[in-house]
C-alpha cells in the first residue's frame, strides 16, 4: 500500500471514508473490484430542510403511501374500481414527483428513471385494468375478445 508524504498509508479504493481530520483518502475515480460499502441512493436526501419535523422531510413518500391507503380502504367497502384508481393515480403521482422534484426522499428507492418506469408502468396497468374490470366495463379493448378467443378454448 503507497504512503503520503506523512508516512501514512494511502487507501486507492474509489470509496473511502475522511479521516478523523475530515480529510478525504481517495485517490483514484475508478469504481473498486469488489464492492466494500454502500453507495448512498440517488434521492436518499431529505424533500425538506433538516430542521422541519420529520414527517415534513418526507411529504413526497407520505402522500403516495396516504393515497395507496384511501384507494385500499375503498376497496375495503366495496369500492372496488374507485380505489383501483385511486391507487394507480398515487403510483402516476409517484412517477410525476420523481421526475419533477430534485429531491423526494424515501420516494425515491432506485435511479430516477428506474423509479419513473416502475411507478408509471404499474400506477397505468393498475388504472387501465379498473377500468377494464367487469361488470360494466368503462374501457372496452376491440381486439382483446379476440385475443382470449384464440388463446382460451372452451
Amino acid at each position: 500500500m503507497p504512503a503520503d508524504e506523512s508516512g501514512e498509508p494511502q487507501v486507492r479504493d474509489a470509496i473511502s471514508a475522511p479521516d478523523a481530520q475530515g480529510r478525504t483518502r481517495r485517490i483514484t475515480r475508478r469504481f473498486p473490484l469488489f464492492t466494500r460499502d454502500t453507495a448512498r441512493p440517488e434521492g436518499g436526501g431529505r424533500a425538506a430542510p433538516s430542521d422541519a419535523p420529520a414527517p415534513a422531510r418526507q411529504w413526497p413518500v407520505l402522500v403516495v403511501l396516504s393515497a395507496v391507503a384511501l384507494g385500499l380502504l375503498l376497496v375495503a367497502f366495496d369500492l372496488t374500481r374507485a380505489g383501483l384508481l385511486v391507487i394507480g393515480a398515487a403510483l402516476l403521482a409517484g412517477a410525476a414527483m420523481r421526475w419533477t422534484l430534485p429531491g423526494v426522499g424515501m420516494l425515491a428507492v432506485r435511479s430516477r428513471f428506474t423509479d419513473i418506469v416502475t411507478y408509471g408502468v404499474l400506477g397505468l396497468a393498475i388504472v387501465l385494468l379498473a377500468l377494464m374490470a367487469q361488470p360494466q366495463p368503462l374501457l372496452q379493448i376491440p381486439f382483446l375478445k379476440d385475443t382470449l378467443h384464440f388463446t382460451v378454448s372452451n
